[in-house]
């Protein structure tokens, strides 16, 4: 689909990459410079406990598939020359550095345009431009409300497992850069686009943010449970000790749900009788439901669930969910190396996988193949 496209990496950890890999996921080639003076990406080196992985750790593995690397000092002159030729040839760039370095590395927008008028630059700060605080996902997290709106009532906020907001800002980084290149198509033009990891968090606050703007509810910690709606995000033991959380969203749902469990007497009851009232009443119906869902297995609780069309999953790990279909369907694998794809959608005429992804790149492993391409322009 955009073979035709080269993308040069000048990112590092997680949201830049990750942003590379999806391009590489559509088939462009992608090029990843590492800074040869502190032996690549930085996430190379951040291991699990016992992990024993080479020098592609399991997180670098996350977002480094389909890439060449090659190892570069852009603090020196002769590695700077290499860096802009790369960049004349290339359609998107995609950096990540704090305000003030690109342009003392000599890689800004600016003064990489200026040999590629049509360059489109993709850039990821912490706090915007104009702004040179790091920017670390953890710390966004606490900045932009999501770590005082994660844990249970009675405990401190928590970090999401996963660097969320690094990911959310790859996202919108995508779609500012594939608007880009639509932009380009019609106008011939480059741009830059920029995201910031805080304004990405911000935006992504969805209800909870209208939750304070418009109904001037200050959000409080609920552990899973969803402030606008019950029974949803709590989730309840059933006799084989199986989690199944459940989310219905109406009171459709909600009557179908009483009838699976056989609490259609509370069908009468005016505090479960709309979704209000369940909200005021959530501690009461927990109760009620924690007793009943006790009283069923979980592969006979969920086939009776799912025959009703009531939203409710079974809590899996990691294990359980890459034995999902789903999940399977999304492995980038190579020899004994796995990986998930970045690019999930479906679009017809390209229902197969659309490329064979190298895997994630050693250190430097196609700098000689590269430089060798350079000398040959």
């Amino acid at each position: 689909m955009m073979d035709d496209i080269v993308v040069l990496e000048l990112a590092s950890v997680l949201a830049g990459p990750s942003v590379g890999q999806f391009f590489a996921e559509l088939g462009a080639q992608v090029i990843k410079v590492e800074n040869s003076k502190t032996q690549g990406d930085i996430t190379r080196t951040w291991k699990g406990l016992d992990e024993k992985t080479d020098d592609r750790s399991a997180y670098f593995c996350s977002v480094n598939w389909g890439k060449k690397s090659i190892a570069l000092d852009l603090t020196c002159a002769e590695d700077r020359v290499i860096v802009e030729k790369l960049a004349a040839r290339s359609d998107i760039v995609i950096v990540s550095y704090k305000p003030g370095d690109a342009e003392k590395l000599g890689v800004s927008y600016e003064q990489l345009r200026i040999n590629n008028p049509k360059l489109i630059y993709g850039q990821i700060t912490g706090y915007g431009s104009d702004n040179d605080r790091v920017g670390y996902d953890a710390v966004v997290q606490a900045e932009s409300g999501f770590i005082d709106l994660n844990g249970n009532s009675s405990g401190e906020g928590i970090k999401m497992p996963v660097a969320l907001v690094d990911i959310l800002s790859a996202h919108h980084l995508k779609e500012g850069l594939l608007i880009a290149l639509l932009k380009r198509d019609r106008t011939g033009e480059g741009s830059r686009v920029e995201i910031s990891l805080i304004q990405a968090a911000i935006s992504s606050l969805a209800n909870q943010a209208t939750n304070w703007l418009v109904a001037k509810k200050l959000p409080k910690r609920q552990g899973s449970a969803h402030p606008n709606i019950a029974p949803y995000g709590e989730s309840f033991i059933t006799k084989d000790e199986k989690r199944i959380l459940l989310a219905v969203g109406s009171d459709r749902q909600f009557a179908d749900l009483l009838k699976v469990l056989k609490l259609e007497t509370l069908n009468g009851n005016d505090m479960f009788s709309t979704n209000h009232s369940r909200v005021i009443h959530r501690d009461e119906l927990s109760r009620q439901l924690s007793k009943a869902i006790r009283q069923f297995d979980s592969i006979e609780l969920m086939a009776k669930i799912n025959a009703y069309k009531i939203p409710a999953g079974v809590i899996q790990n990691m294990k359980e969910v890459f034995e999902m279909s789903e999940a399977v369907e999304l492995l980038i694998s190579n020899n004994e190396l796995k990986g998930v794809r970045n690019f999930a959608s479906k679009i017809s005429g390209f229902e197969k996988p659309l490329v064979d992804l190298l895997p994630p790149p050693h250190f430097g492993e196609h700098s000689d193949e590269i430089l060798s391409g350079i000398n040959q322009i």
